[in-house]
C-alpha cells in the first residue's frame, strides 16, 4: 500500500510581575525571548498529513467482512507515519488503537455524520482523523465542516424539531449554560457511566484536559467534552517596542519605559504614541491599534468574549464570576435575575460603560480608518501585514497564519518579530477575577440522536482528543487541550516560533482566560442582540451608556420570555423586580 505522507502548509511576560501591583501608566518590561489557525486561509496549516491512498481497500468505507488484520495494519500505518508525535509511546499507540478497533465492532458499516465549525484543528480532524478512524474502525466517519453560525443554527433546529441532523457537534462551551438548562444534551458524564461505560477509552484520562471547568455545569456535572482550545491576548510588535530610538522617543513624551502595559491607562498611552508621534516606520504608516466596527454580528463576538471582564466587570469568580458574570448577568440559586443595573445586574455598569467608550473611542482615534468599517474576518488579517504596533484583543487562534515565512512580521529564520503577552486589565478589574475569553470547541451530544447512532460518534469523538493523535493535531491547529501535550518535547521545540504561546499555556495564569459561563440561560437568543446595541455605540448612533441600556433591557425581555414560557425545566430565568 501506499505511504501516508506529510504535507506542510502554509505570553511572555514574567506573570509573578504582571501580578503586582502597578501604578497606572507603569510597564513591566516584556522578556525579549524568542520563544490558530489561519482563519482565512485554512486550506493550508501547518503538519497537515493527508492520506494518499486506502490501506488495502478500494474505498475509506471498510467492508464488514475486512478482517481484523487488516484493521490492526492499518493503524499500525497511521501511527508510524500520520502519528509521529505523541506522547504516547508506540506500543503505547497501538494498544490505545486496537481499543478503538475492538470497541467500533458493533458499529461497523455504519454511516455517522459529525459537524463542527471550519476552522484549521478541525478541518485537521476532517481531513486526517475521520480517514484514519474510518479505517481503524471500519465505522464510515464524515466530519462535516461549515461556519460556526450554522453549526448553531443545525444544533437549536435538532434541539427544537427533535429530528436528527448530526450525531455529533463541535459546540463553543458558550452554550454550556443553554444546554444545562434546556435538557436536550446528553452530558458526557451520563455516556460515560451509561449506555457508553464500556464504549469510555481507557486511557481518556480526563485529569489531562485543561478545559473541563468551561464543560462542567452548575450541578457539577461534565456536559462536553474539549476538542480544541484558544485564548483572546495582547498581541505586539516586539522589534520595534525594542528599538532604541522608540524606545527614547516614548520615554520623553510619556516619562516611564516602553514595555508591555498590564493596564488600560498604559495600553491607551501606546496607542496614541504610533498613531499620533510616530506615525512613520521605515517609510510605512503605522498605527497603535487594531479593532472593527462594522455592524455585523462579529461585533457581538468582540463583546460576549469577555470584553467587559477585561475592563472589570462583573464579580471576582473562574472560571466566570458569580453572582454576576461578563455579560451583566446576575444568578441567585442558579436562576438568572437580570441583567439590568436595576435588577442587580451589571450589562450597562459603569465598567461595562467604560469598557465600550473605550472600544469607540480607540477604534476612532488610534485604528486605520478603514477598521471602522471591517468585520471580524477583514480586520483580522490585518497585523500580519506590518503596519499595527499592538493589538489589545487578539485571538491566538491567528497564530498559525501569523508564523508563514515571507510575512513582514516574521524574521528571515523563522522567528516572529511579535509577541503575545497577557491581557491588559481595565481599571475596575481586581484580583481573583477573570482577565480574558478562551474559546473551547466542544464535542456535545443530543437526547434526540438515535442512542446507537450517538454512542459511534462517541467513539470518534474520542478518537480525535486521544493521546495516540492529540499532539499531531496540537501541532496541526495550535489548539492545545491535553497538559501533556503542552509540556511535551515537541511543544518545546516548536516555543521560539509560536510568539509566547507555549509559554502561556505552560504559566498558571492561563485559567484568569475562560469562554462564557453558565449564567447565560440562552446563548443563541441573547448573543445576537449584542451586536445591534454595540453597532450603535460604535456608529455614534447612540452614546455607551444608551446602548448598553438598551441591550440590557433587551436580555431581560428574552429572559421574561424564557421565564413566561417555562421551557427551562432545571435553573430558568426567575427575574428581580426592576
Amino acid at each position: 500500500s501506499e505511504s501516508i505522507t506529510g504535507d506542510s502548509g502554509e505570553k511572555n511576560s514574567d506573570q509573578s510581575a504582571i501580578n503586582a501591583e502597578t501604578k497606572p501608566g507603569c510597564f513591566v518590561p516584556f522578556i525579549t525571548r524568542r520563544t490558530r489557525l489561519d482563519m482565512f486561509n485554512n486550506n493550508k496549516y501547518p503538519r497537515t498529513l493527508l492520506l494518499s491512498a486506502a490501506v488495502g481497500v478500494a474505498s475509506l468505507g471498510l467492508s464488514l467482512h475486512v478482517s481484523a488484520d487488516q484493521y490492526s495494519e492499518a493503524a499500525e500505518k497511521w501511527v508510524n507515519e500520520a502519528f509521529k508525535n505523541s506522547t504516547l509511546s508506540k506500543e503505547e499507540q497501538l494498544k490505545e488503537m486496537e481499543w478503538f478497533t475492538k470497541a467500533a465492532e458493533q458499529f461497523r458499516g455504519m454511516d455517522i455524520n459529525v459537524v463542527s465549525e471550519t476552522i484549521a484543528t478541525h478541518e485537521y480532524e476532517s481531513n486526517v482523523l475521520a480517514k484514519a478512524f474510518s479505517e481503524i474502525t471500519g465505522i464510515n466517519l464524515t466530519h462535516t465542516l461549515i461556519q460556526e453560525g450554522d453549526v448553531i443554527e443545525k444544533l437549536q433546529t435538532q434541539m427544537q424539531s427533535g429530528r436528527n441532523i448530526y450525531d455529533g457537534y463541535v459546540n463553543d462551551s458558550d452554550l454550556i449554560g443553554t444546554h444545562f438548562r434546556y435538557g436536550k444534551v446528553v452530558a458526557v458524564e451520563d455516556i460515560m457511566n451509561g449506555a457508553g461505560k464500556d464504549l469510555t477509552l481507557p486511557t481518556l484520562d480526563l485529569d489531562d484536559f485543561i478545559g473541563l471547568d468551561f464543560t462542567t455545569g452548575p450541578d457539577g456535572k461534565l456536559y462536553q467534552l474539549p476538542s480544541q482550545q484558544f485564548a483572546n491576548l495582547y498581541w505586539f510588535r516586539a522589534d520595534w517596542f525594542e528599538r532604541e530610538d522608540l524606545q527614547k522617543q516614548f520615554k520623553d513624551i510619556y516619562g516611564y519605559d516602553l514595555g508591555v502595559p498590564v493596564n488600560w491607562s498604559a495600553y491607551e498611552d501606546i496607542a496614541e504614541f504610533f498613531s499620533v508621534h510616530v506615525k512613520e516606520i521605515d517609510g510605512e504608516r503605522v498605527y497603535g491599534h487594531m479593532d472593527y466596527g462594522k455592524k455585523d454580528p462579529s461585533l457581538g463576538w468582540r463583546f460576549t468574549d469577555a470584553w467587559f471582564s477585561m475592563a472589570g466587570a462583573g464579580d471576582k469568580g473562574l472560571p466566570n464570576g458569580l453572582p454576576v458574570d461578563e455579560w451583566g448577568i446576575r444568578v441567585e440559586e442558579c436562576h438568572p435575575v437580570g441583567s439590568s443595573v436595576s435588577r442587580g445586574g451589571a450589562t450597562n455598569g459603569p465598567a461595562a460603560v467604560y469598557a465600550t467608550e473605550k472600544y469607540v473611542d480607540w477604534l476612532r482615534e488610534y485604528a486605520p480608518p478603514e477598521a471602522q468599517g471591517m468585520t471580524f474576518s477583514e480586520a483580522g488579517p490585518v497585523p500580519a501585514q506590518g503596519n499595527v504596533a499592538q493589538q489589545i484583543f487578539w485571538y491566538t487562534a491567528f497564530t498559525a497564519s501569523m508564523i508563514k515565512d515571507g510575512l513582514p512580521v516574521v524574521n528571515e529564520d523563522g522567528t516572529p518579530k511579535w509577541r503575545m503577552a497577557p491581557s491588559p486589565r481595565g481599571p475596575y478589574w481586581e484580583e481573583g477575577m477573570k482577565l480574558g475569553y478562551q474559546d473551547v470547541g466542544s464535542w456535545t451530544f443530543l437526547d434526540s440522536t438515535p442512542e446507537k447512532r450517538r454512542l459511534a460518534a462517541w467513539l470518534y469523538a474520542q478518537f480525535t482528543v486521544s493521546k495516540t493523535v492529540s499532539l499531531e493535531k496540537t501541532i496541526a491547529g495550535l489548539t492545545p487541550i491535553r497538559e501533556s501535550d503542552i509540556e511535551s518535547e515537541a511543544m518545546t521545540e516548536m516555543a521560539p516560533k509560536l510568539g509566547g504561546l507555549v509559554e502561556f499555556y505552560r504559566s498558571p495564569a492561563r485559567v484568569q482566560w475562560s469562554p462564557t459561563g453558565t449564567n447565560v440561560p440562552d446563548y443563541p437568543k441573547l448573543a445576537q442582540l449584542w451586536w445591534q446595541y454595540i453597532a450603535q455605540a460604535a456608529s455614534g448612533e447612540a452614546t455607551p451608556q444608551e446602548a448598553l441600556d438598551g441591550l440590557a433591557q433587551a436580555q431581560d425581555r428574552v429572559m421574561e420570555r424564557l421565564e413566561r414560557a417555562n421551557v427551562q425545566p432545571t435553573c430558568g430565568p426567575k427575574l428581580n423586580e426592576p
